[in-house]
């Protein structure tokens, strides 16, 4: 798609968007006590906003001009942060992670789809050369150190060796036409010698030189007239003009253009050229509003004002207007935001700059000088601020001492200020953010933790590879008063909502409720591993492997443990992002009595895990993600107080079973003449999980039936005997998961819901009845 198609989506979205904030300023400020009608607000409004964000990053993704990617980008972050915050009040309300919103979707005339969570591309592409270092650097470590081999020569397939035959067989041809135009050329050249030792006669040397001007003159009418056509059909643009146009670039220097637009311009020549021209004038103004500001503070109090210090602001907080807070009112309300600031703001600038501009005559798609000055005449102006505030706060201190008699006095000996300062002095650092390596660099700890096993290469698999479709039949037991469990798609999305978005994204990271830590539970083979994996591979994030079997060993005792988190924290937030991966974590919390060193030093680093979490700040995108095939072996209090969010992943439902024997069937070279026989492979693998599918799979289409197979086609019974070789996840386990997941907190606040709700019905039926 053109430009100006990503610049009209881009249009489309901002409006979208500013009707979507209007209608929050109108429902959610007020107090709603009828929570039917508040779920159903907050649902619509996760939708729309959803469908905000898949066009605002495909705009992204895909527009040249910088500053209008530059001015998109916090947009795009305040509507992940929202969509966050949404989430989040969502959760609270129905008190559980799954929202059914397919009857609303219906509503809406909107596709299930609608609800899968976008990944930008930037994630990726802005820090992509320092990712592939990164990973270069990783494989060089663990070659060196014996935990990766070498990667050995592929065997061709038929169509590459044909092809590298074809590629050969070319080259010879080549080679020898080249030798046979060389004996030609040497041929003529000797012919032509002969001839100008000879000599011609000068009718024959005119008629040569015509024959050569005619031609250089007919193949320039010729490429005029078509120049000429070409404008006239609209298939290029003038001369002047076709210099300079993005348009004639091929698609796959789009990328490599968007790099160098924004380099075109010296920036720091408009702040210089804008602190020369508007400078004084800043200042001058300034100096007013402080004056003007202690005159009238003067005039109320009776009394000039005491300077603000840097810290609270400096003269920034003299000209900030501060509100009393609302008075509560009862019902539903909801909590304040983080981002409709940034969204608001972003919505007048895109009105102001852009929503007037003509896009289809901008084919440069160069930088607009008036937005880098206004850019610069912020930061022109801050630091002229810094400048006022010394001479303001001296003036400050002159009219105080000569109009009110006040003289500048230090603080009483033993006041508030030193025993501030003393109790500061006193206040100890938490271990776990103590640096216990002040003089080692982050490469020598980057070295170890790789040589150790502990930093480990994520595999490359993206959320999307997580197949699965939507459980109709779990969807419509809502009603029932089941605890509603995810299908993979609301996997796909919890997973992308608590790890992938504030991971990906700093701003959303530190403005968005705050996840620090996961769980993802369920019986073996559901995959939750490729999960961890997916994060790290959406995000770029770095991969700590922290299994007790991983670290078995390597760090005994509890300093050896203490060392090995500093570590991991210290070159986690320096390179950051980063995923720090505990398999089997139910052994960390398990009830049973230690029986070894190994599982004592397990038990000992679950115990310093809480502290682990509280070295990290809301700036440090570091995120704990735990993953257990056994949780109901391990204590639920100390479990559930490490882990923030719980998602407990299920066997695959028919329609995902049928989207899986489907996609593995196809990804491993086979194909099914019938869609029957997937059907049929889909109920009798009922209670079977992903890995076991995907092992059947791979162990059927070996590579000697995959030769077999034009002559031999598939049958379902090969599949169903392979299958039975397999223990499925019965009925009675599946229940231990669903009661374990009730005891934790989440589940506890839905049992609670639903037995108020259940007794106020019964209640309803009463009184129904005594009428």
């Amino acid at each position: 798609m053109s430009q100006a198609t990503y610049c009209k989506m881009w249009a489309d979205a901002q409006k979208d968007l500013d009707i979507l904030l209007q209608k929050e300023r109108e429902d959610f400020l007020q107090p709603e006590t009828n929570l039917g009608k508040v779920s159903k607000m907050l649902a619509t409004s996760y939708i729309q906003y959803m469908e905000i964000f898949r066009s605002l990053a495909a705009a992204y993704d895909h527009l040249i001009h910088q500053q209008k990617r530059a001015a998109i980008r916090p947009v795009l972050d305040g509507v992940m942060g929202r969509i966050l915050e949404i989430k989040m009040e969502m959760v609270k309300l129905d008190n559980s992670e799954c929202q059914h919103l397919d009857d609303l979707l219906m509503e809406l005339s909107r596709p299930l789809e609608d609800i899968e969570i976008p990944i930008p591309k930037y994630f990726i592409e802005e820090n992509l050369e320092v990712l592939q270092q990164r990973e270069k650097t990783l494989d060089e470590i663990l070659l060196n150190a014996g935990l990766q081999e070498q990667k050995p020569a592929e065997a061709m397939t038929l169509a590459e060796a044909i092809k590298l035959i074809q590629v050969a067989e070319r080259a010879r041809q080549g080679r020898s036409r080249a030798v046979f135009m060389r004996k030609i050329y040497l041929e003529e050249k000797r012919t032509t010698k002969q001839e100008e030792q000879t000599g011609r006669s000068p009718d024959d040397a005119a008629t040569c030189i015509q024959k050569v001007w005619r031609g250089y003159a007919q193949r320039k009418r010729t490429e005029k007239m078509r120049e000429e056509e070409m404008i006239f059909l609209g298939i290029t643009l003038p001369p002047h003009l076709e210099a300079t146009s993005s348009f004639q670039k091929c698609a796959g220097k789009v990328k490599a253009l968007q790099g160098d637009v924004q380099e075109r311009q010296d920036e720091a020549s408009f702040k210089e050229k804008l602190r020369e021209t508007e400078g004084p004038h800043i200042q001058e103004t300034l100096q007013d509003q402080i004056s003007q500001c202690f005159t009238e503070c003067r005039h109320i109090t009776g009394r000039f004002p005491d300077y603000p210090p840097e810290k609270a602001g400096g003269s920034k907080a003299i000209f900030s207007e501060k509100t009393p807070e609302q008075v509560e009112d009862e019902g539903w309300k909801m909590g304040p935001s983080n981002f409709l600031s940034t969204l608001e703001e972003g919505s007048s600038q895109f009105k102001v700059f852009w929503q007037n501009r003509d896009n289809e005559s901008d084919f440069l798609q160069d930088h607009d000088p008036e937005l880098i000055k206004e850019g610069k005449r912020e930061e022109v102006e801050e630091e002229i601020r810094v400048q006022v505030a010394e001479l303001m706060e001296e003036k400050l201190r002159n009219l105080k001492l000569h109009v009110d008699g006040e003289k500048a006095g230090t603080q009483k000996k033993g006041g508030k200020g030193e025993k501030a300062g003393k109790a500061s002095g006193k206040k100890k650092i938490p271990e776990m953010e103590r640096d216990l390596t002040p003089d080692r660099t982050i490469d020598s700890l980057y070295q170890e933790l790789a040589e150790g096993g502990l930093l480990v290469k994520a595999q490359a698999v993206n959320l999307s590879d997580y197949i699965g479709s939507y459980d109709c039949v779990r969807s419509s037991l809502r009603g029932t008063g089941a605890q509603p469990l995810p299908s993979a798609p609301d996997v796909r999305q919890l997973v992308a909502l608590y790890g992938i978005l504030p991971l990906g994204s700093q701003m959303v990271h530190e403005n968005a409720p705050l996840v620090k830590s996961m769980l993802l539970a369920g019986p073996a083979g559901v995959g939750k591993k490729m999960l961890v994996h997916a994060i790290c591979t959406e995000t770029g994030a770095n991969l700590f492997n922290l299994t007790p079997s991983n670290i078995a060993g390597k760090y005994p005792g509890r300093e050896g443990l203490l060392m090995m988190l500093h570590m991991v924290l210290k070159v986690g937030k320096e390179l950051q992002p980063s995923v720090v991966w505990i398999g089997d974590t139910e052994k960390m919390f398990s009830k049973a009595a230690p029986k070894g060193e190994e599982e004592a030093n397990s038990k000992r680093l679950g115990k310093m895990l809480p502290q682990f979490l509280k070295a990290l700040k809301p700036k440090d995108r570091v995120l704990l993600v735990g993953t257990t095939a056994r949780p109901f072996e391990a204590n639920m209090g100390p479990f559930c107080k490490v882990y923030q969010k719980i998602i407990l992943i299920p066997t695959p439902d028919y329609m995902s079973r049928f989207a899986l024997w489907k996609h593995f069937i196809l990804q491993n070279g086979g194909a099914f003449s019938s869609l029957e026989n997937l059907s049929c492979l889909a109920q009798v693998s009922d209670g079977f999980t992903q890995g076991q599918i995907l092992d059947v799979v791979q162990t059927v289409l070996s590579e000697l039936r995959l030769l077999q197979m034009a002559r031999k086609p598939l049958r379902t019974v090969e599949f169903a005997t392979s299958l039975a070789r397999h223990i499925p996840v019965y009925k009675e386990e599946q229940e231990t998961f669903e009661a374990w997941y009730a005891k934790t907190p989440l589940g506890r606040a839905w049992s609670t819901a639903q037995a108020e709700r259940e007794a106020e019905d019964g209640k309803a039926k009463k009184g129904k009845g005594k009428k």
